[in-house]
């Protein structure tokens, strides 16, 4: 056996030899075929192998992009009865797929750019009415760029803070958006070779259909370089009002991330009972734009008499601050705030949310509506450092979170109408006319001046507060419309009357009888 075996691999061996020389023979011929059939046999298999890994990234690409809803329609692998996953899987209760609305088939007329100016909520209406523009001029919108270089100085990128995807997708019936524009658009944009403009504020849709419309079939590409209040509040058709609103209320959802830690904070909250959120804008920018110095000294009313000369797109430079508060265009200050509070018999063991930046003053300008409501709360107060690490030297973010936590209060009161207060004034309308206590500032501050000096008793006081403001509770009203004077009138998205439900039996908290 040994020595059969010794002439069998001696065969082969010679065999392979013989091929490899080259020798002449029928069975140096087979050889080369063999090894030729093996060859292309092995690129047909690596082949195959590379197209089938290439169909699996770009479908999990897919997946990613569009979620389960489209994927999890498609028969599964794991479909035999006897199967230990489909057992498992029948105990899990089945979620209905989102079903993606069908995309709108349109003639692109050209793409646009808009760069967006102001704080979150300045931003965000921008954004709804951007949108809207983009869906009734039959162009690709580009992903809103937000504001990087305003007081802030907030860093944050659109999907920062938003929902991307959610927001390309659920708008996709409507208007085409991209993330960025097609390579050799964006090349041209990156040479710096764009027409760049500031539409005018306050404009009917026909401005855009007029003006901007055919120099984006001009240019191809125009970007828009402001984007706040550029369309008007009022005299728009219902599509355009309502499809706004659905921006706003349906397809900008904030991200994933602070969508939790939102919950977070109002589940914290509402392990204590009912709370108030109290947007509170007596921080140093307010008061540094709108001059208003009420209870600072006289080293503070310089610091932001400095500050508002050091921002030359703040046109009002000198201001008087009396005047201007005796006309209500200041925020009402702590000590104010805590007066009202007090007048309308808000409860003091309920607890008080402040939606707001750093108070100017610190704890000196918050002792009386400190000592007046003890439960006063911050995000700051009800959540550990380490959970809003990532949110620091990002405001839009941390105004995200007040956002949602004061969508969710049982009262919400603003000491001043600026943008947040707005625009969550109208979410709240929209999610059943939830009770926003509108304050009417130039009259309060009257009434207050006339209390501090003896002229009215506390009684008198309290009483014309809490009668002034029975109508101001975020009830359904009409818009006031002041033709001509767009910045007087009552603003869309603080009053979308068109996308509201009139509805007069919401629940009524009994806090101080509000």
């Amino acid at each position: 056996m040994c020595s059969i075996e010794g002439k069998g691999k001696g065969k082969m061996r010679g065999i392979r030899m013989g091929a490899t020389k080259g020798g002449g023979g029928g069975g140096g011929e087979r050889v080369e075929k063999l090894k030729s059939s093996r060859t292309k046999l092995w690129m047909i298999r690596a082949t195959t192998s590379v197209m089938l890994w290439t169909c699996i990234v770009q479908l999990t690409a897919l997946g990613d992009t569009w979620g389960p809803h489209l994927l999890k329609g498609w028969p599964s692998c794991f479909s035999h009865q006897d199967s230990s996953v489909s057992v498992v899987e029948d105990k899990v209760p089945s979620v209905p797929a989102r079903v993606l609305p069908p995309k709108r088939v349109y003639k692109n007329n050209g793409y646009l750019m808009v760069s967006c100016n102001g704080g979150l909520n300045q931003m965000r209406a921008a954004i709804c009415d951007m949108v809207t523009i983009a869906r009734y001029l039959n162009v690709t919108l580009i992903v809103p760029e937000l504001d990087k270089t305003s007081f802030w100085s907030d860093p944050s990128e659109f999907q920062d803070i938003f929902d991307v995807d959610h927001f390309i997708m659920s708008l996709r019936d409507e208007v085409r958006i991209l993330k960025e524009l097609p390579p050799r658009l964006k090349r041209r944009v990156e040479m710096g070779i764009v027409y760049s403009m500031p539409p005018i504020s306050w404009s009917d849709i026909s401005y855009y259909h007029n003006q901007i419309l055919p120099l984006i079939k001009k240019y191809k590409v125009v970007h828009l370089n402001k984007t706040d209040t550029r369309l008007a509040n009022n005299g728009q058709p219902l599509d355009i009002q309502k499809l706004r609103c659905r921006v706003n209320f349906s397809a900008l959802r904030f991200t994933s991330q602070i969508e939790e830690l939102g919950k977070r904070v109002v589940k914290l909250l509402r392990q204590n009972g009912p709370f108030i959120v109290l947007h509170l804008r007596y921080e140093m920018d307010m008061l540094a734009f709108s001059g208003c110095t009420q209870g600072c000294n006289t080293e503070e009313v310089e610091e932001l008499t400095r500050m508002r000369y050091a921002y030359p797109w703040w046109k009002e430079k000198i201001i008087n601050s009396d005047l201007k508060r005796k006309d209500g265009f200041c925020p009402l200050t702590p000590e104010e705030t805590a007066l009202i509070l007090r007048a309308l018999d808000i409860d003091n063991s309920y607890q008080i949310y402040i939606a707001a930046g750093e108070i100017y003053g610190g704890q000196r300008r918050m002792a009386t509506l400190a000592a007046a409501y003890p439960k006063l709360v911050r995000k700051e107060t009800l959540l550990e450092p380490s959970d809003l690490g990532f949110f620091q030297n990002h405001s839009s973010q941390m105004a995200a979170l007040d956002y949602l936590v004061s969508l969710e209060s049982d009262i919400f009161i603003p000491t001043y109408d600026g943008n947040m207060a707005k625009v969550v004034e109208g979410h709240r309308r929209f999610l059943g006319f939830k009770q926003t206590i509108l304050l009417e500032r130039r009259l309060l501050v009257d009434l207050i001046d006339q209390y501090n000096s003896g002229t009215l008793s506390w009684y008198e006081f309290s009483d014309a507060v809490k009668e002034s403001h029975e109508s101001r509770k975020g009830q359904p009203t009409q818009r006031l419309v002041i033709p001509d004077r767009p910045k007087e009138e009552d603003y869309f998205y603080a009053n979308p009357e068109e996308c509201l439900q009139p509805s007069y039996s919401r629940l009524d908290l009994s806090v101080g009888g509000l």
